[in-house]
C-alpha cells in the first residue's frame, strides 16, 4: 500500500485561552480551539459567514510557545495533521470520539499586543520554514535591489 498524506493548513483565531498541562513524563501539552471562517453567497445573493471550529493539541516546545504567547483572539497559522482518538465514556459506557489537529508548525500572526500598528511578524517553533528577515521599516533600499517603499504595491 502506498504512503498517504495527512496534512492540515489552518489560518484562524484562537477561541479561548489555551489549557496547558504536563504529562507524568514531563511533556508539556497545550490544548486549544481555533476558528476558521468561510464566506459564501446564499440563495438570495447575500454573503453568509460560516465558522468552523478545530481542536488543536501541541506538545513540548510548541506547547511552551502556546503557553507564553497565545491567548483568546490570537491569529495563528498552523500546519499539522488530523488525528481521531476514541475512548469509552466512564458514565455511559458509550464509545466517544474526538478529532484533533496535532500541531507540527505554529506561526503567530499580527503585531504584538500594545505594539502599535504591527503587522506581519510572527514566531515559528521550527526551522522548517527558512524565512528571510523582514525588511527594516523606513529603509530606502531592499536588499541592494534598488527597490524603495514606493515600489511596493501594498
Amino acid at each position: 500500500m502506498a504512503k498517504g498524506v495527512n496534512k492540515v493548513l489552518l489560518l484562524g483565531n484562537v477561541g479561548k485561552d489555551p489549557e496547558i498541562r504536563a504529562t507524568t513524563g514531563g511533556t508539556t501539552v497545550a490544548s486549544f480551539s481555533l476558528a476558521t471562517a468561510d464566506r459564501q453567497k446564499d440563495q438570495t445573493g447575500a454573503w453568509q459567514d460560516k465558522t468552523e471550529w478545530h481542536n488543536l493539541v501541541a506538545f513540548n516546545r510548541t506547547a511552551e510557545i502556546v503557553r507564553d504567547y497565545v491567548k483568546k483572539g490570537t491569529q495563528l497559522y498552523i500546519e499539522g495533521k488530523i488525528q481521531t482518538r476514541s475512548w469509552d465514556d466512564k458514565e455511559s459506557g458509550q464509545k466517544k470520539y474526538r478529532t484533533e489537529i496535532l500541531v507540527n508548525e505554529l506561526t503567530l500572526l499580527g503585531g504584538r499586543e500594545g505594539g502599535g500598528a504591527g503587522g506581519g511578524g510572527g514566531r515559528s517553533n521550527t526551522a522548517s520554514f527558512d524565512r528571510a528577515p523582514a525588511p527594516q521599516t523606513g529603509g530606502d533600499d531592499f536588499g541592494g535591489q534598488g527597490i524603495t517603499d514606493d515600489d511596493i504595491p501594498f
